[in-house]
C-alpha cells in the first residue's frame, strides 16, 4: 500500500502541478474569449431554457433520455462528496481563500462544460443497442480525425479507471464515514467496525446493481427524482445556518477575498500555507466537484433526446452554476460562518460539516443531515459514474459485449471502497482526474472552431426570431 501511495504521489505532483492548473483555466479562458463569454452574455437565456423548463414535459425517443434527465444524470455525477467533504478539504488545507479560486474555476468552467456538451451532442453516435453514445472519445475521433484515435482510447482508459476512484471508492467511503459519524453522535460508546462498513457497502452495491444494470432509461428516471430532492434539502439546511449566523458573513467574505491572495494572513499563522496551495486546492476541488474539463458529463448529455447541440450545451452552464456556485458555496460558507475550529493545515472530514450544522440544529440532527446528504449525493454519483465507465469501456473494446462485465467489476469495487483507506482513495481519484482531463482539453482546443460556429448559428437564429417579434 505504501508503494502505491508513493507512486501515486509522484504522478499526482506532475499531473496537478502548475502546468495542469494553467491548462484547465487557460482552456476555459480561451473558450470564453472565442464564444464571447457565453456563460455571462447569455446567462439569462441559459437559465430560462434550462431550469426555467424543468416542469415542461419533454418527449424522448427510443434509446434516449429527456434533456432534463440528461442534466440530472450529469448533475448526479457532479453533485457528490466533492460538494461537502471536498470543500472541507479545500478550506482546511488551502484556507478560506480557496473558495475564491473555486469560484473562478467555476465561472470559467461554465464555458468549458458548455463546449464539452455541444461537441458531445454534435458528434454522438448510435451503439449496437440503439442508444445514443458520445463524449470526448467520439468527438476526438470524429472531430480531430482518425489519426487522433489513440488519444480517444487514452481518454477512455483513464475514464474507465477514474470511475473506480472519483465515482466509486471515494463516494462509498464517504458514505460509510458519514454514517459512522452519525451513529457515534447518537451513541458515543459505539465501536466503529469494518463489519458495519462492509454491510453498508453490500447494500449500496445492490442498489447500484438494480439501477445500473437496468440501462440508461432507468438511470435517468432515478436521477431526475433524486437530484432535485437531495439538492433542495441540503441547500435549505445550509441556508438556515447562514441566516442564523448572518452577522458573521461580512467577516467571512473578507477572509475569503483576503485569503485568496495572502492565505497565511487569515489562518492564524499556520505554517506552510502559500498562495500556490490556496489556488491549487480551490481549483482541484472545483474540478473534482463540477468536472468541467474532465470530459465525463458529456457522456450523459450525449444520451439526450435534444437534437440541438447548443440547447443541450446550455445545461452545461446551468450544471456548473448549480453544482459549484450554489451548492459548494453553501458548504463553504456554512463551515466558515459557524465559528467552529477548522484546524487549518489538517485534512478535514465530514465531521466538521456536521459540527457546523450542529451549531443550529444540534449535533445529532447536524450529523444526521450530513449523513443523509452525503449518502444521497454520493449514491447518485456512483450511479452516474457507472454509466461513464461503461461508455469508456465500450469505446475501448469497440463493442457493448463487455459492458456487463465492466459493470459487475464496478459494483464489486463498491464493496472494496466501503472499507478502504479514504485518504488514499481521494489521492488516486485526484490523479486519475488529471490524467483524464488532458486528452479532453487537447480536443476542446482543437475543436473550439466547431463550438464557435454552432454557437453563432444558433444565436443568430434566436436574435432573428426576437427581432421578428418586436
Amino acid at each position: 500500500m505504501e508503494l502505491i501511495k508513493s507512486i501515486n504521489d509522484t504522478i499526482n505532483g506532475l499531473v496537478w502541478g502548475i502546468p495542469m492548473l494553467v491548462m484547465l483555466i487557460g482552456v476555459g479562458v480561451y473558450l470564453t474569449i472565442r464564444t464571447k463569454g457565453i456563460q455571462f452574455s447569455r446567462f439569462d437565456y441559459a437559465m430560462k431554457n434550462t431550469i426555467g423548463k424543468v416542469f415542461q414535459k419533454a418527449e424522448r425517443e427510443e434509446g434516449a433520455i429527456s434533456p432534463f434527465q440528461a442534466v440530472t444524470t450529469a448533475l448526479a455525477a457532479t453533485v457528490g462528496t466533492g460538494n461537502i467533504a471536498g470543500i472541507t478539504f479545500a478550506i482546511t488545507l488551502g484556507g478560506a481563500g480557496s473558495m475564491f479560486w473555486l469560484w473562478v474555476s467555476a465561472l470559467i468552467g461554465m464555458c468549458t462544460k458548455y463546449a464539452e456538451v455541444v461537441l458531445a451532442v454534435h458528434y454522438r453516435e448510435r451503439n449496437e443497442q440503439g442508444d445514443w453514445v458520445g463524449g470526448p472519445m467520439y468527438y476526438i475521433t470524429s472531430g480531430l480525425g482518425k489519426n487522433w484515435k489513440w488519444l480517444a482510447i487514452l481518454f477512455s482508459i483513464f475514464g474507465a479507471l477514474a470511475a473506480f476512484g472519483i465515482g466509486n471508492a471515494t463516494q462509498v467511503g464517504n458514505i460509510t464515514d458519514s454514517i459512522n459519524n452519525a451513529v457515534l453522535t447518537f451513541n458515543p460508546d459505539f465501536a466503529a467496525s469494518d463489519s458495519l462498513k462492509l454491510v453498508l457497502g453490500i447494500v449500496i452495491a445492490v442498489i447500484v446493481a438494480v439501477t445500473l444494470l437496468g440501462g440508461i432509461q432507468r438511470l435517468g428516471s432515478v436521477t431526475e427524482k433524486l437530484v432535485p430532492f437531495m439538492s433542495v434539502v441540503y441547500i435549505a439546511a445550509s441556508l438556515t445556518v447562514l441566516i442564523l449566523h448572518i452577522e458573521n458573513l461580512p467577516a467571512v467574505f473578507a477572509m475569503i477575498f483576503k485569503g485568496a491572495f495572502d492565505p497565511s494572513s487569515v489562518v492564524g499563522g499556520v505554517g506552510g500555507f502559500t498562495l500556490k496551495m490556496c489556488i491549487e486546492w480551490g481549483v482541484k476541488r472545483g474540478v473534482f466537484s463540477n468536472e468541467a474539463g474532465l470530459g465525463s458529463a458529456p457522456m450523459a448529455h450525449a444520451a439526450s433526446s435534444e437534437t440541438n447541440p447548443v440547447k443541450q450545451g446550455l445545461y452545461g452552464i446551468f450544471e456548473v452554476f448549480m453544482d459549484t456556485i450554489v451548492i459548494c458555496t453553501m458548504s463553504g460558507l456554512t463551515l466558515l460562518v459557524s465559528g467552529i475550529d477548522l484546524n487549518y493545515g489538517v485534512k478535514g472530514t465530514t465531521a466538521l460539516n456536521a459540527q457546523a450544522l450542529g451549531t443550529v440544529f444540534g449535533n445529532e440532527l447536524g450529523s444526521l443531515i450530513i449523513a443523509v446528504g452525503i449518502t444521497l449525493f454520493a449514491l447518485s454519483t456512483v450511479l452516474s459514474w457507472g454509466l461513464y465507465g461503461t461508455r469508456c469501456c465500450e469505446y475501448v473494446f469497440g463493442s457493448t459485449k463487455f459492458n456487463k462485465t465492466y459493470q459487475i467489476i464496478y459494483i464489486a469495487i463498491i464493496i472494496v471502497g466501503a472499507t478502504m483507506d479514504l485518504g488514499l482513495a481521494w489521492e488516486i481519484a485526484d490523479t486519475l482526474n488529471g490524467l483524464m482531463a488532458l486528452p479532453n482539453l487537447v480536443a476542446l482546443i482543437g475543436l473550439s472552431g466547431v463550438v464557435v460556429k454552432l454557437t453563432k448559428e444558433h444565436f443568430a437564429q434566436v436574435d432573428l426570431e426576437k427581432k421578428a417579434l418586436r
